[in-house]
């Protein structure tokens, strides 16, 4: 099941790990199972794939919608957490990711 904006009932905002090196404004946390089907639909465009050093982190990025991005994130010990925001907060927050010293893209 997806939250949209929130996490648990507390108000508390959704957030990409601090691992990663930009945030988005409107980011809704999807479920593993929702997050997975989604990037395996036949529609799906991967944009772009990065890694931390030492690859402990990966971030993948897939175009889902004309307007809509699901990004996995992949942690240290394997598991994958999926986020849905717009194209146009991702477009806008791509320069910090390219500049970032600790990540590079991967393809």
């Amino acid at each position: 099941m997806a939250t949209h904006g929130f996490q648990d009932g507390s108000g508390t905002g959704v957030s990409l790990p601090d691992a990663v090196p930009f945030d988005l404004p409107h980011l809704s946390r999807l479920s593993w199972e929702l997050g997975s089907r989604v990037v395996d639909g036949e529609d799906v465009v991967r944009h772009s794939e990065w890694g931390r050093t030492g690859r402990s982190w990966l971030l993948t990025i897939f175009r889902v919608t004309a307007n809509t991005v699901v990004m996995r994130v992949e942690t240290p010990v394997g598991r994958e957490r999926f986020y849905g925001a717009a194209e146009q907060d991702l477009e806008s927050a791509l320069p910090k990711l390219e500049s970032a010293p600790r990540w590079e893209r991967l393809e």
